[in-house]
């Protein structure tokens, strides 16, 4: 049964490439009252502008639970209405105090916890890391697969004008280790859309080298650096019931 929500946006992964739907972003963030969701699949650069949300603001949406995905955050935008972005993004002021009421609502999580239990009971979190050991950037494909390929060009030609989506020819991960006294480290793939964003455009500005050490910098020594309160928000990849990294959520430190 169809239902319209409010969602606090946290996350948007990289965007995949669909058949259907030429490509498609999974969004994930919390209600009101502090409950996760994750809203799949959503096309997102194929709607109107004024339909295109940024991360830590507010949406309205109609929703149908997804029959196809058993993980019970798992909810399915209706595709074909309208998506209301609703009011000013929530700013950081007073060290993220407002972003905190609503992300942190429910406390945080071990990652080993999290492996250890079922992910059909349980496949988006937040957890807070007691150590940041590196951030990897590892080669991948430097071409989307031939049938994606494909997909394109036909868009180009009688689709609606949207730019191709880019391949990002790495795979970003972190290594950590949780706060469980057992824990023996973790690397976790990053599929968060600002990592790749970041290597787009630094790429376009400095090089791919150099833009490999940039998003490091960010993602690493900025968003883990010591005077900061680093957590993550993870979740699960449906197809290999595997955890990855969604985003950085990030405030300072509070002696």
């Amino acid at each position: 049964m169809a239902q319209r929500i409010r969602v606090l946006v946290t996350v948007k992964t990289y965007p995949l490439p669909s058949e259907s739907h030429g490509e498609l972003v999974c969004t994930a963030g919390v209600r009101e009252d502090g409950s996760f969701i994750r809203l799949y699949p959503i096309d997102y650069r194929y709607r109107p502008y004024w339909q295109w949300y940024k991360k830590y603001q507010w949406i309205e949406l109609e929703v149908e639970k997804n029959k196809k995905d058993p993980r019970p955050e798992s909810f399915r935008p209706i595709l074909g209405t309208r998506i209301s972005p609703i009011g000013e993004i929530i700013s950081s002021r007073n060290n993220w105090a407002e972003r905190k009421c609503y992300v942190l609502a429910k406390g945080v999580d071990e990652m080993c916890t999290l492996e250890r239990n079922s992910r059909e009971e349980r496949s988006l979190a937040i957890i807070r890391p007691s150590q940041v050991l590196d951030f990897i950037a590892e080669p991948y494909d430097r071409e989307w697969k031939p049938k994606w390929q494909k997909l394109f060009k036909q868009q180009m030609l009688f689709g609606p004008g949207q730019k191709p989506l880019e391949n990002i020819p790495y795979k970003f991960s972190y290594v950590f280790k949780c706060k469980a006294p057992s824990c023996k480290g973790h690397k976790k793939m990053i599929e968060d859309w600002e990592v790749g964003e970041l290597y787009r455009k630094m790429r376009d500005k400095h090089g791919e080298t150099l833009a490999i050490e940039k998003v490091k910098q960010r993602f690493l020594s900025t968003m883990c650096a010591p005077q900061v309160d680093t957590h993550f928000f993870v979740g699960t990849i449906l197809q290999y019931n595997a955890w990855v990294i969604l985003g950085v959520f990030w405030p300072k430190k509070i002696k």
